[in-house]
């Protein structure tokens, strides 16, 4: 079972998204996609660390950098965003949630 959740663009417009640990091995079975690093704080609260739109393959060493990235700044989870068609929307979304 999927864990899923949401984020709110500053638009309002939420993006329904799968919860993954952050490892490079999950990131070998994302296709076309917005992907999330997140970090949690004691709260449970969650903090969007970086977003980045990603096309049909990511190669190993771009899986690797995102992972290492992400990790020194704190993300333990990668939530993954699937439902946008196309590289230019995907990128209004990564615009979108960046700027919140």
């Amino acid at each position: 079972v999927m864990n899923l959740t949401s984020w709110r663009g500053r638009s309002g417009r939420r993006y329904v998204v799968g919860i993954h640990p952050l490892t490079e091995a999950e990131l070998r079975e994302i296709g076309e996609a917005v992907l999330l690093a997140v970090r949690r704080d004691g709260d449970g609260l969650a903090t969007l660390v970086e977003a980045e739109s990603v096309g049909p393959r990511l190669s190993a060493p771009a899986r690797r950098a995102f992972v290492a990235r992400t990790g020194r700044q704190g993300a333990t989870e990668l939530h993954v965003h699937r439902l946008a068609e196309t590289a230019a929307e995907r990128q209004a979304i990564v615009e979108e949630l960046r700027e919140r």
